[in-house]
């Protein structure tokens, strides 16, 4: 099973523009080992790279994937999908100039400074779109979004 690099996947290099980066489903999950499992065993994803605890990369067809994360939150409050970008304070002031308003948190464990929030070696930014979903913005520079990007 290969790892699948930035540089082998043709036009999924992380940018700064959202309309140039890789953008993925992340599905929030209860218990990660069990969905590990389920989408390893029933769909048939390779299971492609663990980052910070509790987060797992699994990869699909074509250079596709699903991040899976564990959170305690209800589902509908947690992203839907993330762009993996380069520079995140690039990406958040170019959404600002279009009028795109950042989630701020202050939670245990999660507290967003101007819109981003850092945790181990990435950090994220949240909107919503126009249907009230959650979508991240995130800047990792770990092995997961390596192997990822």
């Amino acid at each position: 099973m290969g790892i699948v690099t930035g540089s082998e996947r043709k036009g999924c290099q992380a940018t700064a523009t959202l309309k140039q980066s890789p953008v993925m489903p992340v599905l929030a999950v209860d218990d990660l080992d069990r969905a590990v499992a389920f989408y390893r065993d029933s769909p048939g994803l390779d299971v492609q790279a663990t980052g910070d605890p509790g987060f797992t990369y699994l990869s699909g067809g074509s250079g596709t994937g699903i991040i899976l994360y564990e959170s305690t939150f209800k589902r509908g409050e947690t992203p839907v999908a993330s762009f993996l970008v380069e520079d995140i304070q690039r990406a958040v002031d170019e959404r600002r100039g279009r009028g795109v308003v950042f989630e701020e948190y202050d939670f245990p464990g999660l507290k967003t400074e101007n819109g981003i929030a850092t945790s181990g070696n990435m950090k994220s930014a949240w909107f919503k779109d126009s249907e009230g979903n959650n979508i991240a913005v995130s800047e990792a520079k770990d092995e997961l979004a390596r192997r990822v990007g």
